[in-house]
């Protein structure tokens, strides 16, 4: 996929829809520079009032696993047990972990 073409570069967009949750990937779109791409997203991806922050990233600074790195980057490491969450106990009343 190209990261630019007669319409300018392309910008990923991600929507925060509230407060403390994580922002979510929801599209991108073409822009000439961080200004219009963050005024775009607003326009096109917040209409209705979905959200509280927007992130507008350019294509080109995403960096990417392939499928052929998913066993160095996905398979368990059983000798870092510590990492799974069995050992810990979860506190009452905790949100959004």
């Amino acid at each position: 996929m190209s990261n630019t073409d007669s319409q300018g570069p392309i910008w990923e967009v991600f929507i925060q829809s509230k407060p403390g949750l994580a922002h979510k990937h929801v599209g991108n779109l073409h822009a000439a520079d961080k200004e219009m791409a963050l005024q775009n997203a607003r326009d096109l991806y917040t209409r209705r009032q979905e959200g509280t922050c927007i992130w507008v990233v350019p294509f080109e600074a995403i960096v990417s696993s392939t499928p052929e790195d998913d066993e160095a980057f996905f398979e368990p490491s059983n000798d870092k047990a510590y990492r799974t969450p069995i050992h810990y106990v979860m506190p009452e009343g905790a949100k959004h972990i």
